[in-house]
């Protein structure tokens, strides 16, 4: 019997799963829980290295994934007893776009005396959100120019992406950006420190750092009309080639090998994000089919045969979630966040002693309590920005609401119209790509959400009106890592030469289903209509008031 490792390298932990190759059973699974955390404001670790960080700060230190591999990885190979040997290959996924600064040996900027205190030097994690003037300024000069790649974007790129993070530190430190020999995304990193050798991979290329397959990076002549200091970024930066996924990016190292527990010549994969790994973990291929990964964030993958300009997506990349295909992604910024900072913020202390008493979670009450509540019975009306809006607003300076709440509205009453106001949020983006000229026609989803929540995924069925199917794995993303691996090591060596060969044997959905409620649906339909009317109005320039509030909160 071969095995084959994914290791998921999430927000606030990574986690490494062994399958066995031609199963999605999971043999065994290790989390690690990141001892640095997010690194934000009112951190102590901000606070005692930084003296404090500023408002939409989102830093990780790179330590951290070291001691996801040194923890996790021969966990799993103790746990179960495999041979290190029969371990053919290894595959990582990561959240994007989750930058790092690095010398040319791939030392991170934060790993040394001079930079260990400069927060610019650390890793900018996906949602680090204070590049934002940088991201505006860089679409206006985009669009002014009439860059054809930008509509590969949907006409915005984010704060979240690469080169609006990079045009940041240039600005606010440029002796970061001049002592870093290449500017890298931590899963790109992390393959380094698994096989020895500098890879980029074209996942993160192509969604996060404006590269084409067809066409490569930006002109020189574009960057040099963002800052003039830039106009050499890609062959200062970036002048790795970039490699596709499902290829292989080397072999486990030496030192890997000591670190880890594997043994050295294993197969490594070419890095992929997390969401986008996913897709083949639930054995999907056909066009027309969006797969909701559902965790802190969501996001929305959708599998098609045509390009087309879709406004607000967050990219269409060819080749970039499956060979042959082009994948859509697109994003809502604030899912598991959002219900979680209520849970853990704003319940009174007799629904914490009703949790601890059943010996379940706050949020597990709120959401059996919600359930119990029909759709629209509540009053209450949500707007899901507590992290900014990613899909299809792009701007992440807009801010949560909750409309219509009088003194008798309860706990769950508020929670559910979160977790309403997120299926809005996911059904607003399946309009506009149907209206754009992209179908969806089926609708799955991954993630802890969707494997945790059945109380969320009905609501979410009722409110798109679309069947969901639910991942096979709870461990999905490590599953399509895991079958990355597998395609890197090959046939030969036990594994595959295709990952549609991989997913068709390792890919598996539940036989859980969401069927939608036609009473819910219709009930929905109405509060769906009053939800696009106050995203135009607070979202698209009509009422500006979050901006402002966050303008006068910053002064």
């Amino acid at each position: 019997m071969k095995y084959t490792i994914g290791i998921d390298f999430g927000t606030l932990s990574g986690r490494t799963a062994l399958f066995a190759v031609g199963s999605s059973d999971e043999i065994c699974c290790s989390v690690f829980e990141y001892p640095h955390g997010v690194i934000s404001e009112g951190t102590e670790f901000a606070k005692k290295l930084f003296g404090g960080l500023p408002q939409d700060f989102a830093l990780q230190h790179p330590q951290d994934y070291i001691d996801v591999l040194k923890n996790t990885v021969p966990d799993v190979i103790r746990k179960s007893g495999v041979d290190a040997k029969d371990i053919i290959g290894v595959g990582i996924d990561f959240t994007a776009c989750t930058m790092l600064p690095v010398k040319k040996d791939g030392t991170p900027l934060c790993f040394t005396d001079e930079f260990r205190t400069n927060p610019y030097s650390y890793i900018k994690l996906w949602k680090h959100h204070a590049a934002q003037d940088k991201a505006n300024r860089l679409n206006e000069i985009a669009n002014e120019r009439e860059e054809k790649w930008i509509n590969s974007y949907g006409g915005k790129i984010s704060s979240e992406w690469m080169f609006p993070k990079i045009w940041e530190t240039l600005d606010k430190a440029p002796e970061v950006y001049e002592a870093a020999d290449s500017f890298t995304e931590a899963a790109d990193w992390v393959i380094r420190v698994l096989c020895g050798k500098e890879t980029k991979n074209s996942c993160t290329a192509g969604y996060k750092a404006m590269w084409n397959k067809k066409s490569g990076y930006p002109s020189k002549e574009f960057f040099a009309a963002l800052d003039k200091r830039l106009e050499n970024v890609i062959e200062d930066k970036f002048s790795c080639p970039v490699s596709p996924i499902g290829s292989k990016a080397g072999e486990i190292t030496k030192e890997a090998a000591e670190l880890t527990g594997l043994c050295e010549g294993t197969a490594v994969a070419v890095a992929n994000v997390d969401a986008h790994v996913t897709v083949p973990a639930l054995g999907m291929k056909e066009k027309g089919n969006m797969l909701m990964i559902m965790g802190t964030s969501t996001c929305h993958m959708l599998l098609s045969d045509e390009d087309r300009y879709v406004p607000g997506i967050c990219g269409s990349v060819e080749d970039g979630i499956l060979p042959g295909m082009i994948g859509y992604e697109a994003g809502q910024s604030c899912v598991g966040d959002h219900f979680a900072w209520f849970a853990e913020n704003l319940l009174n202390s007799d629904y914490e002693k009703e949790a601890k008493g059943r010996g379940i979670s706050p949020q597990q009450l709120l959401a059996e309590k919600a359930a119990r509540i029909p759709a629209g019975k509540s009053g209450l009306l949500a707007l899901d920005w507590w992290n900014g809006n990613r899909s299809v607003l792009v701007d992440v300076d807009l801010t949560g609401m909750i409309l219509g709440m009088t003194l008798a509205t309860k706990p769950e009453e508020i929670y559910k119209a979160l977790v309403e106001a997120t299926a809005y949020g996911t059904r607003m983006i399946i309009e506009n790509y149907e209206s754009h000229g992209v179908p969806v026609t089926g609708l799955y989803a991954a993630g802890g959400i969707a494997v945790k929540s059945p109380e969320t995924m009905q609501i979410y069925a009722d409110v798109t009106g679309l069947e969901i199917k639910i991942s096979g794995s709870s461990q999905a993303p490590a599953l399509g890592s895991a079958i990355f691996g597998a395609v890197a090591a090959g046939k030969e060596r036990g594994g595959y030469d295709s990952v549609f060969e991989a997913a068709d044997e390792m890919g598996s959905v539940s036989d859980i289903k969401y069927v939608p409620d036609k009473d819910a649906k219709a009930v929905y339909d109405e509060l769906f209509a009053e939800y696009k009317i106050l995203h135009d109005y607070f979202g698209r320039g009509e009422n500006d008031v979050m901006k402002r509030l966050k303008k006068l909160k910053d002064r």
